[in-house]
C-alpha cells in the first residue's frame, strides 16, 4: 500500500513531521501513503510536507487503512517479552524501521507494584535532538507499553546521554534500509 494515492473521506486531525505541531488536514485532500507501520500512517502531501495519521482515523483514507480489530490480550501473568514486543510497533515517522532496531531503547525496566502489578520504566532517546516528533514518539511508548497486561503504570524518559548515532542500530535495521 506504500506510495498508493489516497483521498481524505473528512476531516482528520495530523501532526506535521518533523515538527510535531498538530494540524486538520481537510476532506478531499490527496494524499500519497508512504509508510503504514506500528498502526499509524505517515502520508506526503503535494507539496512534499509529510504528515502522520493516527490508526483510529486511518478510515479517512479508505476502507484499505481503517484500524483493524486486535485480539484480546491474554490478562494473564506479565511477560516482559511482551513489553519489547510493543516497543517494536513503535516507528519513527520517517524511518521505516522500529525505535528497538534503530536503538532508541535504551533502558526498559519492570518493578513489581506493592498493590500489584507492574511499573515498567524505559530510558529512550532520538535520531536527533532536536526533533518536533519526540512528545509523540514518548507518548506512543506509554499507551503501547501500557496495553501490557499487567502494566499499571509505564513510566517513559527521554535520554540524551549517551548521544544517539548509527552504531546503534542492530543488522536487521541495517538490512531494512539496505545499509548490508
Amino acid at each position: 500500500m506504500r506510495g498508493m494515492t489516497a483521498v481524505l473521506e473528512r476531516d482528520v486531525p495530523a501532526t506535521i513531521i518533523p515538527s510535531g505541531d498538530r494540524v486538520a488536514l481537510p476532506a478531499g485532500a490527496e494524499l500519497r501513503v508512504m509508510q503504514t507501520l506500528g498502526g499509524n500512517i505517515t502520508v506526503q502531501d503535494p507539496y512534499g510536507q509529510l504528515f502522520r495519521i493516527d490508526e483510529k482515523d486511518g478510515g479517512a483514507l479508505g476502507e484499505e487503512y481503517a484500524p483493524k480489530e486486535k485480539a484480546a490480550a491474554d490478562p494473564g501473568s506479565f511477560n516482559e517479552e511482551q513489553v519489547w514486543e510493543q516497543l517494536r510497533t513503535v516507528y519513527d515517522p520517517e524511518i521505516p524501521v522500529n525505535i528497538v532496531e534503530l536503538g532508541l531503547v535504551y533502558a526498559c525496566k519492570a518493578e513489581p507494584l506493592p498493590e500489584g502489578g507492574q511499573r515498567v520504566d524505559i530510558q529512550m532517546t532520538l535520531t536527533a535532538p532536536g526533533c518536533g516528533m519526540g512528545p509523540v514518539l514518548v507518548d506512543d511508548v506509554r499507551q503501547k507499553v501500557s496495553s501490557v497486561p499487567g502494566v499499571k503504570e509505564a513510566n517513559v524518559e527521554l535520554v540524551w546521554d549517551p548521544p544517539w548515532d548509527q552504531s546503534r542500530m542492530t543488522d536487521v535495521a541495517r538490512l531494512q534500509l539496505g545499509w548490508m
